[in-house]
């Protein structure tokens, strides 16, 4: 029986994250396999962050070899966001149908972008950019089908604000170390660690996750063997 100290029993939310020691160790050692905080080759924002709105749209419930593609193929097809604002929902989605649910992105990529040129009079989010953080989160997670994830991706990746975006690999990883309840929703999981982590290792802390989800904590079959966060991880130790 593992016997948890003050530190680690859950909150009031429901968490058991361990002590801010053993939280930073265990950072620290994604950070010593995967080199995301201290490489300086972090994904290239967008000069535009609709750009990276609309990308992370496509993203939701699919791969992103098949967002790219579909990404692509819209910018191919309609090189402007006003092109794609005139254009019909049946030819958009066509366009990104790699993505997935093509129907369904179509028809709220229309919505988004209706909505920000009468905001802002442009089909442009450069505007965020002046904005204070927490009302940049707010208008993005107040748009049709962006939620806590694609805000904080748009806030983090391409307005250059501290966001902790939790996808599948960042709410995967956060559950089986023992951190978060099993039924946390990603939403709840990203506020869990922007409390838990200096906002100066947001950025290379969800990379570092990311790649550890991708290669070690796979969603199947994961190589717990080969992990050195083992010995730090209620899923981990429970693996024969």
């Amino acid at each position: 029986m593992i016997r948890r100290t003050k530190a680690d029993r859950p909150d009031e939310k429901g968490t058991s994250l361990p002590p801010r020691e053993l939280l930073e160790k265990v950072f620290d050692l994604l950070e010593e396999l995967w080199h995301r905080e201290r490489d300086s080759r972090h994904p290239d924002p967008f000069s535009e962050p609709l750009d990276g709105l609309i990308l992370t749209v496509l993203s939701q419930n699919t791969n992103d070899v098949n967002r790219d593609r579909a990404f692509g193929r819209l910018k191919k097809r309609y090189p402007t966001w006003k092109d794609v604002a005139s254009a019909s929902v049946e030819s958009v989605a066509d366009a990104i149908r790699p993505a997935g649910i093509a129907n369904n992105k179509a028809a709220r990529i229309g919505e988004i972008l209706a909505l920000i040129v009468d905001d802002f009079g442009a089909h442009s989010l450069k505007a965020l950019a002046r904005w204070e953080p927490t009302r940049a989160r707010a208008y993005l997670e107040a748009l049709p089908g962006v939620g806590p994830k694609t805000a904080a991706c748009v806030l983090l990746f391409d307005l250059g604000m501290a966001a902790f975006p939790a996808d599948t690999h960042v709410s995967r990883l956060c559950r089986r170390l023992g951190w978060v309840p099993e039924n946390m929703p990603p939403g709840e999981i990203q506020s869990v660690m922007e409390e838990a982590l200096p906002p100066s290792r947001y950025m290379g802390a969800h990379l570092n996750l990311i790649e550890q989800g991708r290669h070690l904590c796979r969603a199947r079959s994961p190589l717990c063997g080969d992990c050195p966060l083992r010995p730090h991880c209620a899923y981990g130790r429970g693996v024969a």
